[in-house]
């Protein structure tokens, strides 16, 4: 059998494919998508406000579906561990590796954001893209990831239309609970059944709102190179957020908590 009608078999029996991935005899994994050549077009907007040399760098990235952002950050010189809750999507990411040249680079493991709970390893950058708005636990998450973050963070989450965005004050009173209704609070549309015929869908933030649980979580925003997206460097967890995240491992562990990529 020719070597690209294998490939092409190959593809269909690993599918269906979420990442076009451009393999180098010229075959795409998904050339018709929907959303058009995804994640590529997305990856041109934000490529740049990530280091162009990532040598001696370890990277997580959470939700990594097939493995196209893996696969880029590995090609700048990390060292890429990709993690997934679908093990279709393992499979593909681990068999695009091998065809990309880029398996000593990338490992791809079954797991979810939850799991760093336990976690011992620190990261030079967590890409954390497409997730959040997919967990039960939004802010749990956020804190595990800061947690393992050294460098930076990507970040990316659907949100509501609209840019407003405001600080809110350090106390609000009971009797002036009415600044909880203006467009620019922070808050978050909690989905009780689908948004694009998902039910994994569960948050909707709006854009005050990501950018402070952010800074709840010990984020900085160091730019915005593209719309819902956000590179963020860790710093000091605010004193106020009370964290104690061990305090939430019996939780963890009884309740058997999974997440969604």
């Amino acid at each position: 059998m020719p070597v690209q009608a294998r490939i092409r078999q190959q593809i269909a029996e690993l599918g269906p494919w979420f990442h076009n991935l451009h393999l180098p005899d010229g075959t795409e994994t998904s050339p018709d998508h929907p959303f058009g050549d995804f994640p590529s077009f997305k990856w041109q907007h934000v490529a740049a406000a990530v280091p162009e040399d990532l040598s001696g760098w370890t990277v997580l990235d959470i939700g990594c579906n097939a493995g196209f952002y893996s696969f880029e950050l590995a090609r700048r010189g990390a060292q890429v561990l990709g993690v997934d809750v679908e093990p279709m999507y393992v499979r593909q990411a681990r068999w695009a590796a091998r065809e990309l040249g880029l398996h000593d680079r990338v490992d791809f493991v079954e797991g979810d954001v939850y799991s760093l709970l336990t976690a011992r390893q620190h990261y030079d950058l967590v890409w954390f893209t497409g997730v959040f708005y997919h967990l039960r636990y939004p802010t749990l998450a956020l804190d595990l990831v800061r947690r393992v973050t050294d460098r930076l963070m990507a970040f990316q989450s659907m949100t509501m239309p609209g840019e407003a965005r405001d600080i809110a004050p350090p106390d609000v009173q009971l009797n002036r609970r009415e600044l909880l209704l203006q467009e620019a609070w922070p808050k978050m549309a909690f989905v009780e059944h689908r948004v694009a015929d998902d039910q994994s869908n569960w948050w909707v933030p709006n854009a005050s709102c990501v950018e402070a649980l952010l800074r709840s979580a010990g984020f900085e925003v160091v730019s915005r190179p593209e719309h819902e997206f956000y590179i963020c460097k860790p710093v000091a967890v605010p004193k106020e957020s009370g964290h104690d995240l061990m305090r939430v491992r019996a939780v963890i562990d009884s309740a058997g908590v999974h997440g969604a990529s």
